[in-house]
């Protein structure tokens, strides 16, 4: 996000700001944005939409209704600035400290010190694409890896929604198996193949540019003991056949990108498939669920 570019922003309680997320994250447009969720007070929440140019008509439009539907038709509306030309996902990436997660530490360069003789130590550095560790579902996904690892041998995994390669480098890490890594935006997958050389998993993770797990690559790499799919409720439903397919058999399925809310909806289209459900996992209001194939 170095191009200078808009922001979109709204000011609720911490309640109303988790539904305005998940409402937007359920639209077909705005879902495909940055978003990004901050405490300002322990009573007021802030919700930021970056925007890559000045939202014409329609994008207003539906930032309104997404307003509407989360915070009723009295509640605030979303304000619209310019911001400048800075690189604001490093800027915003400057203060975070490390975050750990089981024996996973994710950390940028500045904080290598922090590191432990017993960590996995996961440097991601400031980037493009979502997934610092700093988000619930990334933490939740790290966590439901290292007890799927300890569990199960797992040979060879998939990655679907890479963003900044954090969760395949995690599995490469501990694992020590091949994994096939794949998001639907380019950007996004250059970046993950930066963290992943930084990591030096390069010779375990090939990354690939899809839309969906259709392509052939996918049914030759596989079928794959672990499928990790952190994106968001509606194509993780929309994936669920393809998903169920690509797990081999006795293979486990973690799935993130969800709010508390929606965990009855995503869990129904997998275990219509025939996956069980273990216990999900959840780091504020945001769920981690995970299944087995038998």
């Amino acid at each position: 996000m170095s191009a200078a570019v808009h922001a979109a922003t709204l000011s609720a309680s911490e309640p109303d700001c988790h539904r305005l997320t998940a409402a937007l994250e359920e639209d077909d447009v705005l879902g495909g944005l940055t978003i990004d969720t901050a405490e300002e007070t322990p009573d007021l929440w802030r919700v930021t939409l970056y925007l890559p140019e000045a939202p014409d008509a329609t994008l207003r439009a539906r930032l309104a209704a997404a307003a509407r539907a989360a915070l009723g038709p009295e509640g605030p509306g979303f304000a619209i600035t310019r911001l400048p030309d800075i690189n604001w996902v490093a800027k915003s990436l400057e203060g975070l400290k490390p975050v750990r997660a089981g024996r996973f530490l994710v950390h940028g360069g500045h904080d290598r010190d922090k590191a432990q003789p017993n960590d996995i130590a996961i440097e991601i550095e400031a980037g493009e694409a979502f997934g610092t560790g700093h988000h619930g579902t990334t933490a939740g996904c790290l966590l439901a890896i290292e007890r799927t690892v300890k569990t199960r041998t797992v040979r060879n995994a998939l990655d679907v929604g890479t963003g900044s390669g954090v969760l395949a480098i995690a599995i490469a890490r501990l694992a020590r198996c091949p994994v096939l890594a794949s998001d639907i935006d380019p950007v996004a997958t250059r970046v993950a193949a930066e963290n992943v050389r930084l990591n030096g998993v390069a010779p375990l993770v090939r990354l690939a540019t899809a839309a969906g797990i259709g392509l052939r690559l996918f049914a030759r790499e596989g079928p794959y003991d672990l499928v990790v799919a952190n994106i968001l409720a509606g194509p993780l439903v929309a994936l669920a056949p393809a998903i169920r397919r690509a797990v081999a058999p006795g293979g486990t399925v973690i799935l993130s990108g969800l709010t508390v809310s929606q965990i009855g909806r995503v869990s129904a289209a997998y275990r219509r498939l025939g996956l069980r459900p273990t216990v999900p996992g959840i780091i504020d209001d945001w769920a981690t669920l995970t299944f087995v194939r038998p």
